[in-house]
């Protein structure tokens, strides 16, 4: 069974930086494509980032140049190191394979950002 814990939100100011984690269980974690999306209060959950197996990345517009997705395979952790971080990037993130297994969502780790 696949087990997904985010954590590492928290309340920031516009600006500010923070480190995400995702730690990964029940699966070969190194054959997998991994991926950071966040879901903002009354919008769709929308992928931000992606790293495959073979460590290659992909961000969404609106992140670009500011996040940045790696993974450590020994320990089966993803992790999103978010920069100069805006309101617009206050939403609940969440870790999943991709393309995401609907069984597999985590809580998520609440990311909230002040202007």
């Amino acid at each position: 069974q696949v087990q997904l814990v985010e954590s590492g939100g928290g309340l920031v100011q516009a600006g500010g930086s923070l480190r995400l984690s995702c730690a990964a269980s029940g699966i070969i974690f190194s054959i997998n494509d991994m991926g950071w999306y966040r879901q903002a209060p009354g919008k769709q959950r929308e992928l931000v980032a992606d790293i495959s197996s073979i460590y290659r990345t992909w961000y969404g517009d609106s992140v670009k140049g500011r996040f940045t997705i790696s993974r450590d395979n020994g320990k089966n952790m993803v992790y999103l190191q978010m920069n100069n971080l805006k309101p617009e990037d206050t939403a609940v993130y969440y870790c999943n394979v991709r393309p995401p297994r609907p069984s597999s969502w985590g809580q998520g780790t609440q990311v909230t950002v002040s202007s």
